[in-house]
Order: C-alpha cells, then structure tokens, then sequence
C-alpha cells in the first residue's frame, strides 16, 4: 500500500470505537501516526497499534479539547489532520421520545465535532495546511421514521463542514465529511438481525474513504459531504 500519509498526526475522536479502531488500522497502515481520543478509559488491549491513545477526554467539553490537543503536539510535535468519529445514535419518534434527546444528539454528535475542530485549528494553521474530515451520516439528507434527533444532529455536522470549509478555503485546510449510511458493526447486527449486512458499509470501507480526503489526492476537494452509501 502506498503511503500517502507518510508521518502525517492525525487524530481521531471516538478512537476507541469499532469505526475509530477501522479508520486508526487504515491510516497507520498508509503511514500516518496516528492519536486516539476518547471519552471512555484506555483500553488495555485490543487497539491497533498506534502513536497515542488518551482516554478519558469529555470530548464536548472545549478545555479538555484544548488540553488534549496541546499534549499531542508536545509529544508528536504537529497536527496535521482530525477526523472526528465520535459520535452517538437515537432512535424514537417525536410522539414518543423526549425534548432531552434532541439536546444528547446535539451534545454527542455536533458539540464534540465543532470542540474538537477549534482546539485543532491552532495546531493546523501553525502547520501550514491541514485536513479535517467530520462522519456525518446519509440521514443528514433524508430521515426515516424515528430518525429525527440523529438526522438534526448529522445535518449539522453536514452545516459545520460546509461553513468551516469555506472559512479556511484560502489557508490550505480541507473540511469535508462522509455520509454512511448503515455501517456494518455488532451493534448494528444486533438491533437488525433480519437485515443483510452484506449491503451495509464496511468499517473498512469507509475508512479508504477518509483515508482518500487527508491525503494530497483529495487537496482539491472541500465542503463536500459524500455520501457512502454500499447497496442500501
């Protein structure tokens, strides 16, 4: 495999996860050193072999973002891409479901995604140029029964790239996001056992796709979403 993101720090939020884990294996494998952050306690095994792993960072929380960038430049010496992952799911009806789901959403899925683009952008433009790629979600264009808290949230994942794009379009940052629709993890098997998960997105998959928007072959592409869809 040809290392496009040779050497390159790239941080990724909600590292800890079935994604986080896919998207670390992918760029270490591409030649990137790679920093996971997490809210959730360093796991003592079972991670891919990495740079940096911090656990306990409450990611929605801006001085904790601040702080755990700052320690990753102090002991690798830059940022030079993000990619947020971190990020939750709900699902109830409008009838049925709370106002208070509506605020979780926002905390888990743009909150922790807006936190962790400020405390990088410092660390970027010292840098001199820098990627970051947001997960969103295919439910940030069309929501389906259930689906509204989540789909409010990833839509604003979707606004942030979009705006954040266009803020740093002439100091050599990229912001773009992907757009998943089903993702194949156990989670997902488990709440849909009659589904074929043969369509879903592998972890894998979309983690070439993230992979593609921090290297310099995607240098020309900003504020795009892209929907990553398998056969769903």
């Amino acid at each position: 495999m040809i290392a496009r993101l040779d050497s390159r720090v790239i941080v990724v939020t909600g590292g800890f996860g079935i994604l986080g884990r896919a998207v670390a294996e992918r760029l270490g494998e591409e030649g990137a050193r790679v920093v996971l952050l997490d809210r959730a306690a360093t796991p003592s095994s079972g991670l891919p072999p990495v740079a940096l792993a911090l656990g306990g960072v409450e990611l929605g929380d801006e001085a904790a973002c601040h702080a755990a960038y700052a320690q990753v430049r102090e002991l690798l010496g830059a940022v030079d891409g993000v990619v947020n992952v971190a990020g939750g799911f709900t699902w109830e009806t409008l009838e049925g479901g709370a106002l208070a789901s509506w605020d979780r959403m926002y905390d888990t899925n743009v909150r922790t995604a807006v936190a962790s683009c400020r405390a990088a952008l410092p660390h970027l433009l010292t840098r001199g140029g820098g990627r970051i790629v947001n997960v969103g979600a295919a439910a940030a264009q069309k929501a389906g029964l259930g689906m509204g808290a989540y789909a409010a949230s990833k839509a604003g994942v979707a606004r942030l790239t979009e705006a954040l794009a266009e803020e740093l379009k002439d100091r050599s940052v990229t912001v773009n996001a992907v757009l998943p629709s089903i993702i194949d993890t156990p989670a997902n098997r488990s709440d849909m056992p009659d589904a074929d998960p043969g369509r879903w997105v592998a972890p894998g998959q979309l983690a070439a796709v993230i992979a593609f928007l921090l290297s310099e072959d995607a240098a020309a592409l900003t504020g795009a979403c892209i929907p990553v869809n398998g056969r769903v």
